[in-house]
């Protein structure tokens, strides 16, 4: 039986006739509905011609709903059906990954957004639905911007009919018109209940979060603010933090029921259904709090919260492709995110929500979260694009263009591992890899490491992989993969499900090019998940999410085999014609390229290719010695299958031992495992997880498996390069020259050169003089002078004297070191190379000012004693140290630089010492010299002080031997 009386309460009823008329008229329409108004639930009802006047006349037309998460997902499709007194599968179903419930009577489906572009790849006109809803569109996920696009498409080429909606209750409204074609914007603005803002923001300043670090005294504040929502407030609490860890660490701080006088639940994107399904189905007397994720942010409501307790922190992917590393960042929750919290308090009746900020900075929060497409790695979504005939995403309508740098990378990946050709375009290898339902590095590791190892036991390895195992197992895989084994925990049940699914997946895609349809119709299986803002610690490539292809427990797909666009070769006739060219049977593909992209993932590790996946490494030396074959599923240890299956997925991760617990990736990252890792002693290990802190110069390994040499050569065989390296090292300061053998930045194998093209070795040499300086060649007497002198001329008279600072003789030592640099072949050389005569080649001879050398800048000066004094040139202005007896008789003060710049005189006592500083002698002989007099006469009473000094006769001698 209908519930009339529950209907009628939801206040997005008063927006349905708008909303009819303008789907009836465009096809399309952006509706706007604060939180707890009922736009997923009774929206899709009505649409369905389900509850009455409101739907479209006649015959009920299929809905789809599209949900960013499972969680979100399952919760719609329950309300639904409980509004409509049934249980779920009859008319209102859901489809999420690895559950379907739904059958030949649902009018109305929810499906995450990986499903929904997994249904699109296989059958673009998606016969029998009326009308998608694409429901949150303000979080901006992959999935669902790249849905909104395809489905544009299909409305523009195949079916004009398909009516389409994105919803949100606080979304870029504007933007979406625009992107549906000036689509019409439906508000509801129906009754909802008050939410109270309390503004709680810590006593003390407390650090701002750093990569995926929350200030511990954070943590502490939000569990007292709990504390004290619980006594100030009715009813349950809904806690937001940014992910798994910061949930376990404040539900410590909260302590049990007894102490805090309330039962606390965790929910986030990877814990149990049937715990998820425990909190959305309400308390049973005791009062709650529930410490979430993001996951809780909408579509949900959990019954009996009134008040939200909002961390105001939030979890985004980041992409290094320099490094081939993602990661998850904490960063400052937007605006949106903030509005959606807190309408979760004020669903039922009236509530609360105490931010922990204040209300200043609540001014500075952007206005909605980053749009992943421009943040995360786009390996999967460039698949997904390259599968429906688009492999640039140039014709999609998105809201944001993917980044030209992570569409590049993602490019090289993907031609890589043989998912697509030259062109872009996906080969049928591709398509199989699409199919899978798992980012495509862990579709190649699936697909290569099956034929190695076997299929269940590659399945259990990626699905390891596609789902980071809980920290407490530990960071060796193999270990984690006999502990989910072992494990009764909600892991464990997950991981074996996810196993099973890709074994069936892959045996699937090998039947049948249809992917789907080969096990079953089973659509559940195009889904690979991944947890954005979930992690404990900040991680990268084993997740779905990691891969930017997941987050809060979205469920993702890779693509699937029907090409939109009608972009394929020889295809003119649409997404129609592209769905018969995708269906392609594996038997045909291609091995990928032996080429390894930026991303650095490896070609096809199957056995067309060289050794094949090669010698998976173990503990043990390699192989279990078995009854049965090499290459074949038994004949590997579990520790050498985990190690083959991620090296595979990961083939620019595979690191070699450089020190206790350091390791150097192929990628030419540095990484380091945990003190008391079980792994540091391993020569090589294949790195499945990893982060790199800011301020960390090396990553730091979250996840990884023993190898050996073979297994790395093989897996990242697109990786390894022979050939000769001549080059200045820094650490021997001298130049090497040798054949070397690499993986990538790793060193396999080296032997020196014994005539290296000499080329190279001026290079290298050049190399040493820049890093080291110019101290590095000899400097004999005379050669810093003449350098000084030069350098002099230069700065007074200019050309064509030459530029001798260090920076010019460095970018022209080719020209003035001359056949003495063609002739050195290592540092030994360049110390005996005589730079003053060097230095020669650059005076100007052509014009023949070289001769005037000795005339402009001389090296030494005579004085009127008959004595030579050199003349130091290298300060701002020549000195002339001298001392006062040997200039008597002199007028004027020497000039250099024909006359147009006087010495600096140092006129010295008889022990050398300074006296007195002039540039202008002759007055110095009148105002300064009688003071220098009196004071030093006495002090050196056999040397001569006359009382006129330009009047008397220098001399060298004292007044004794005159």
């Amino acid at each position: 039986m209908i519930r009339t009386d529950a209907l009628e309460q939801l206040p997005v009823r008063s927006a349905l006739p708008g909303l009819s008329r303008a789907l009836d008229e465009r096809g399309v329409a952006v509706l706007c509905a604060p939180p707890g108004m009922g736009k997923t639930t009774l929206v899709p009802l009505a649409l369905a011609g389900l509850t009455g006047p409101e739907g479209p006349r006649g015959p009920a037309r299929r809905v789809l709903v599209a949900e960013p998460r499972r969680i979100a997902a399952r919760a719609a499709a329950r309300r639904m059906a409980w509004l409509l007194g049934e249980p779920v599968g009859g008319r209102v179903g859901f489809t999420v990954r690895g559950e379907r419930r739904a059958g030949p009577r649902t009018v109305v489906e929810v499906v995450t957004t990986g499903v929904l572009l997994q249904r699109l790849q296989r059958d673009p006109e998606l016969a029998g639905v009326g009308t998608v809803i694409l429901d949150e569109c303000h979080e901006r996920h992959l999935d669902a911007d790249t849905a909104a696009a395809f489905l544009l498409d299909v409305r523009a080429a195949l079916r004009p009919e398909l009516r389409l909606v994105a919803a949100s209750a606080t979304t870029d409204a504007e933007g979406w018109a625009r992107l549906l074609g000036d689509a019409p914007v439906v508000e509801a603005r129906g009754t909802s209940h008050p939410v109270d803002v309390v503004w709680a923001a810590p006593d003390r300043p407390v650090r701002p979060p750093h990569g995926m670090r929350v200030d511990p005294a954070l943590l502490e504040h939000v569990a007292g603010v709990v504390r004290r929502a619980l006594r100030e407030r009715e009813g349950d609490v809904l806690c937001f933090l940014p992910g798994v860890g910061e949930i376990s660490r404040v539900a410590g701080r909260l302590g049990g029921p007894g102490t805090l006088g309330a039962e606390v639940l965790q929910v986030h994107g990877r814990a149990p259904a049937e715990v998820q399904d425990a909190v959305l189905a309400g308390g049973s007397g005791v009062r709650r709090v529930v410490l979430a994720t993001s996951v809780a942010e909408s579509s949900l409501t959990v019954p009996g919260v009134r008040v939200v307790v909002d961390s105001g922190l939030a979890r985004e992917p980041r992409t290094d492709h320099a490094r081939g590393l993602s990661a998850l960042t904490t960063v400052r929750a937007s605006h949106a995110a903030a509005r959606q919290r807190a309408g979760r308090a004020g669903r039922e009746a009236p509530g609360a929500v105490y931010r922990c900020w204040t209300e200043a900075d609540d001014g500075r929060l952007p206005r909605f979260p980053a749009a992943e497409i421009t943040v995360a790695d786009l390996t999967a979504f460039a698949l997904q694009a390259a599968c429906w005939g688009d492999p640039d995403a140039s014709g999609l309508a998105l809201l944001d263009p993917p980044p030209s740098g992570a569409m590049a990378a993602a490019r090289e990946v993907l031609t890589a591992t043989g998912a697509v050709g030259p062109d872009g375009r996906p080969t049928g290898r591709g398509r199989r890899m699409a199919r899978l339902g798992v980012h495509p590095r862990l579709a190649r590791a699936l697909l290569d490491g099956a034929r190695e190892v076997g299929a269940r036991r590659a399945a259990e390895v990626v699905a390891l992989l596609s789902e980071e195992p809980p920290r407490d197992y530990g960071d060796d895989l193999a270990a984690a993969w006999r502990a989910a084994r072992r494990g009764g925990d909600g892991y464990g049940a997950r991981w074996r499900a996810e196993a099973r699914r890709l074994e069936g997946a892959l045996k699937g895609s090998a039947e049948d090019g249809t992917g789907a349809e080969a096990a079953g119709r089973d659509d559940t299986q195009g889904d690979a998940a991944g947890d954005r803002g979930e992690a404990s610690g900040d991680s990268t490539g084993a997740r779905g999410r990691a891969s930017g292809s997941g987050t809060d427990g979205r469920d993702r797909t890779s693509g699937g085999g029907a090409v939109g666009r009608g972009r394929a070769s020889g295809n003119s006739a649409g997404a129609r014609g592209g769905a018969s060219g995708g269906r392609s049977d594996s038997r045909g593909d291609t091995p990928g390229p032996e080429a390894g992209g930026r991303g650095g993932a490896s070609g096809d590790g199957g056995r067309g290719q060289g050794s094949g996946s090669g010698s998976p490494g173990s503990r043990g030396g390699g192989r279990n010695r078995g009854p049965e074959e090499d290459g074949r599923p038994g004949a590997f240890s579990d520790d050498a299958v985990a190690g083959l299956v991620t090296a595979l997925a990961f083939p620019e991760r595979v690191a070699r031992l450089r020190g206790e617990g350091s390791y150097l990736m192929a990628s030419g990252t540095g990484a380091r495992l945990g003190e008391g890792s079980r792994l540091r002693s391993a020569p090589w290990l294949a790195v499945a997880v990893a982060d790199r802190p800011v301020t960390a110069a090396s990553a730091r390994v979250l996840l990884g498996a023993v190898i050996d040499e073979d297994t790395a050569r093989s897996a990242a065989r697109a990786l390894r390069a022979e050939g000769e390296e001549v080059h200045w090292s820094e650490e021997r300061r001298d130049v090497v020259a040798r054949r070397v053998e690499r993986l990538g930045a790793v060193e396999l194998a080296e032997r020196p050169l014994t005539a290296p093209d000499p080329a190279l070795v001026r290079a290298a040499l050049l190399d040493g003089l820049r890093s080291e300086g110019l101290g590095l060649l000899r400097w004999p007497d005379g050669a810093a002078g003449l350098r000084q002198r030069l350098a002099f001329l230069h700065r007074e008279l200019g050309e064509p004297w030459p530029d001798v600072s260090e920076e010019a003789l460095l970018e022209g030592a080719e020209d003035w070191l001359g056949w003495e640099l063609e002739r050195a072949r290592r540092r030994a050389d360049l110390e005996r190379l005589d730079a003053g005569k060097a230095l020669e080649r650059l005076l100007p001879w052509a014009s023949g000012a070289a001769a005037r050398l000795d005339e402009l800048a001389p090296e030494r000066l005579e004085v009127p004693s008959g004595s030579r004094i050199r003349v130091d040139y290298g300060e701002s202005q020549p000195v002339l140290a001298v001392k006062l007896q040997e200039l008597f008789g002199l007028q004027e003060t020497p000039r250099l630089a024909g006359g147009r710049v006087p010495v600096l005189v140092h006129l010295l006592s008889p022990a050398g010492r300074p006296a007195a500083v002039t540039a202008d002698l002759a007055s110095f002989w009148r105002e300064g010299y009688r003071a220098v007099r009196a004071e030093l006469r006495g002090r050196y009473p056999r040397h001569p002080w006359p009382e006129d000094p330009s009047a008397a006769v220098a001399t060298r001698r004292t007044n004794a031997r005159r």
